[in-house]
């Protein structure tokens, strides 16, 4: 499993947060992912030069966007694996690595960032 696709940088508001200001004010999430691929996917694409070949890195964005922007959760740990499962539920997608940075948490310490990032592989 050498093959991979990675889309970085995908941002997007959303409402995701322990605390209520969180929620209601929203704040700026960015992600990054690793999709993993099935032997055979990247080839077999390259070879027929077809979209319907491949993993459609546009859908899967559009996908992940929606969850940044949804549905708030309050913990980034639960948004970062309902964005692994929707990365899975594409059959050639066999492993993914998704990071979930939170820039403006609310941590007393001067940081530039906070990410939480996972792995996840299928089955």
């Amino acid at each position: 499993m050498n093959d991979s696709i990675e889309i970085l940088g995908l941002t997007e508001r959303g409402r995701h947060g322990w605390f209520e200001f969180e929620t209601q004010a929203g704040q700026t999430f960015r992600v990054d992912l690793v999709l993993s691929l099935v032997d055979g996917v990247m080839s077999a694409a390259a070879d027929s030069d077809d979209l319907a070949a491949t993993v459609d890195y546009g859908a899967i964005a559009e996908s992940v966007r929606a969850l940044v922007a949804g549905e708030p959760v309050r913990l980034i740990e639960t948004l970062a694996e309902r964005i692994a499962e929707t990365c899975l539920a594409d059959h050639r997608v066999h492993a993914v690595e998704v990071a979930v940075h939170k820039p403006q948490a609310p941590v007393s310490a001067a940081v530039d960032d906070i990410a939480v990032r996972i792995r996840r592989v299928r089955g």
